[in-house]
């Protein structure tokens, strides 16, 4: 997901192959980018074919987005129940009211499986898309929130991190989100990390919202609703949101800041050479923007050094890429990136629920096993089921 993000990262795994260091350092990344960009797109016409195109030419672009925004609202709640219509518009209003609690709802039925929740979570988070594009408006256009992305293995500092930057920004006068997305294991499906219960002041703090989000399986990426919990988190007001992940292979390629950490007492000379073990190392990969080169810096969430001059560069490296165009650019072509992706993980999800399908998954998976098949043409004898199932 092409989000700020900040990698803690155990530096050996780090551009494996380029150099050696050793290993008690880690190390974060961080990528930015805005808040959600273009909303959904409305071709529906509101008058009689060969007359809407004339109206619509009249009207100026945020009309015309409100327009859409409207038609497509009006569609989708028309069906609603008085019960269901009553449950969106007491989360919509409390979370822009900044109510936790309704945040904490809103992001649990934005994370369910149950169709017809989904259902009701798209009418709220249209609802809060409409009143996310107003406001920015109200701010000429600019992003109401700084995503931040922190990504590493367990043990790299992430936590202890977060704790002591997200404290630094409240008492900055920020309102911080967390979204720790938290590997869950294969065998329970329980979550591994907890790092709620690691972040204790943190957690206390009124101006400071966690929410662990188990993956159900996505080891270590963002999940499939983080980007609609991201949406509400900025609705409810939050003007910086930290996503944290688990490592993931290449992430440190799409890093912008690379924080080694744990750089205090006996550690500081050996972190002082891997930062510039780093900073060559960077120079290898490709440039990813034509205002902005990848920082090194060294950071100790213990004795807090570093921390705020790396904040420092984080606004600075916001300010350089919405002044270059670059972050919007990004956002927007993370947009149609993350609908595709939502396309295929229902389609595929609708595939595998077909009954005739269903039905014959355990058989042609225990020929491909066995060799009987190759995967090819079991793919196309379930494609082939798929498709003539009526």
């Amino acid at each position: 997901m092409n989000i700020p993000k900040l990698l803690p990262h155990p530096h050996q795994r780090f551009l494996k192959g380029l150099f050696r260091a050793p290993g008690h350092h880690s190390h974060f990344t961080i990528h930015t980018s805005p808040p959600l960009g273009s909303g959904i797109l409305c071709a529906q016409p509101l008058t009689p074919p060969g007359l809407h195109c004339a109206k619509w030419m009249l009207l100026s672009n945020g009309l015309r987005r409100k327009l859409c925004v409207q038609a497509t609202l009006k569609a989708r709640t028309e069906g609603l129940s008085d019960k269901e219509q009553r449950l969106v518009d007491k989360l919509y209003t409390g979370l822009i009211q900044g109510h936790r609690a309704c945040l904490a709802e809103a992001i649990t039925l934005v994370e369910s499986t149950h169709n017809r929740k989904k259902e009701l979570a798209q009418v709220l988070l249209q609802k809060v898309l409409a009143h996310h594009r107003e406001q920015e408006q109200l701010n000429k256009g600019k992003p109401l929130a700084f995503r931040v992305g922190l990504s590493g293995p367990p043990g790299a500092g992430k936590s202890t991190f977060i704790e002591y930057f997200g404290k630094m920004l409240t008492e900055r006068g920020h309102k911080l989100s967390v979204l720790a997305v938290d590997p869950s294991s294969c065998t329970s499906g329980g979550s591994l990390l907890g790092d709620k219960t690691r972040m204790t002041e943190l957690s206390r703090d009124m101006n400071a919202y966690i929410r662990p989000s188990p993956t159900s399986g996505t080891l270590g990426g963002v999940t499939r609703t983080t980007n609609e919990a991201i949406l509400l988190c900025e609705g409810g007001g939050y003007d910086i949101i930290l996503i944290e992940t688990g490592i993931k292979r290449g992430i440190i390629e799409m890093a912008d800041l690379v924080a080694i950490t744990k750089s205090d007492g006996d550690l500081i000379v050996p972190a002082r050479r891997i930062q510039a073990e780093y900073v060559s190392a960077l120079k290898l990969l490709r440039k990813r923007s034509g205002v902005w080169r990848p920082k090194v810096v060294r950071i100790s969430a213990k004795t807090g050094e570093g921390i705020t001059e790396m904040w420092d560069k984080m606004k600075e490296f916001q300010d350089l890429m919405l002044g270059s165009g670059e972050l919007n650019a990004r956002r927007r072509k993370q947009q149609k990136v993350w609908m595709w992706n939502v396309i295929q993980e229902n389609m595929l999800e609708h595939f595998k629920s077909h009954p005739v399908v269903r039905e014959q998954i355990p058989l042609l998976e225990q020929k491909v096993l066995s060799g009987a098949l190759s995967p090819g043409l079991a793919a196309d004898l379930l494609l082939k089921a798929f498709k003539s199932r009526d």
